[in-house]
């Protein structure tokens, strides 16, 4: 049953898929002739805005040429091997710490800290799984529909005074950074992930994100978040709308991804006047005829 519910809804049009889910998540109809939320212009952009370069940028593997050209090598993380086939990898010439992830979704990510103890039969069931998978169909994001599934792997990274790698989303409109996500606990098994969110000048907002709590304890201001924000409007700039994310691991910045549809354009953030004060953010390009 569940597999011809998934055919079924993969036959189903990008706008009508995206205006049902979007009613089931939100609990309410998307206003498609005049969107003026975040989550109503992110669900248009999908629609509308299909420049073909997006393809190349959520590519995790091709993304990063693009990333490297515009503010130089050095905040690349390096990689240590690209594969259409798990079964090429041979680890006997990978370090002792590595990560391995899909290219062309989110989700797909296995991380090594000590190939002695490293169950390479998992981590090769999860990677193949991911590999079958169409991020596409989840949200009708248009631009994982062609990326080509293969399989990156990367140097492990830490930050050695916070114990895990910290995610720095920077949400940027255009050049403009709006505000910036700190994500912690994300490696850790026995505390719950967080999100906290901050403006441009490292400010803790009063929001809250739906899905995962605050910390009780306000993330630090990372060492080089200035420079980390003059970098995010560089690579946003001449996009309606992107979430460029950054990680500091001691004291050196290394790019992470590019995200034009935040949660798919079903962010939940509490009190939800951000919804409306971030839309009116975002210039919508003229649509074609």
């Amino acid at each position: 049953m569940n597999e011809i519910i998934k055919k079924i809804t993969y036959i189903i049009p990008d706008k009508l898929y995206s205006s049902l889910k979007y009613r089931i998540k939100m609990k309410k109809w998307i206003n498609w002739k005049n969107p003026e939320t975040f989550n109503e212009k992110i669900q248009w952009l999908k629609l509308n805005d299909r420049n073909p370069l997006y393809t190349k940028l959520v590519d995790k593997y091709e993304v990063k040429d693009y990333v490297s050209n515009i503010i130089g090598e050095k905040y690349i993380i390096p990689t240590l091997g690209i594969y259409d086939k798990f079964d090429d990898i041979d680890f006997t010439k990978l370090p002792e710490q590595f990560v391995i992830k899909c290219t062309h979704d989110s989700g797909g990510l296995v991380i090594c800290k000590d190939k002695s103890s490293f169950n390479i039969e998992n981590a090769k069931e999860k990677i193949n799984k991911s590999l079958k998978r169409n991020y596409y169909y989840g949200n009708r994001e248009w631009p994982y529909k062609n990326v080509k599934p293969r399989i990156l792997i990367e140097k492990y990274m830490e930050d050695k005074k916070d114990k895990e790698l910290r995610d720095y989303k920077f949400y940027c409109f255009d050049g403009y950074v709006k505000a910036l996500l700190v994500a912690t606990n994300r490696q850790s098994k026995n505390e719950e992930l967080c999100f906290d969110y901050f403006d441009s000048e490292y400010k803790h907002l009063e929001l809250t994100n739906h899905y995962h709590p605050n910390n009780k304890n306000i993330p630090h201001k990372p060492v080089k978040f200035a420079e980390m924000l003059k970098l995010s409007e560089k690579l946003s700039k001449g996009f309606p709308h992107v979430r460029v994310d950054f990680y500091e691991v001691n004291g050196e910045i290394y790019f992470g991804e590019l995200t034009f549809y935040d949660m798919g354009g079903l962010l939940k953030i509490h009190p939800d006047d951000w919804d409306l004060e971030w839309g009116k953010l975002i210039k919508l390009p003229k649509k074609d005829d």
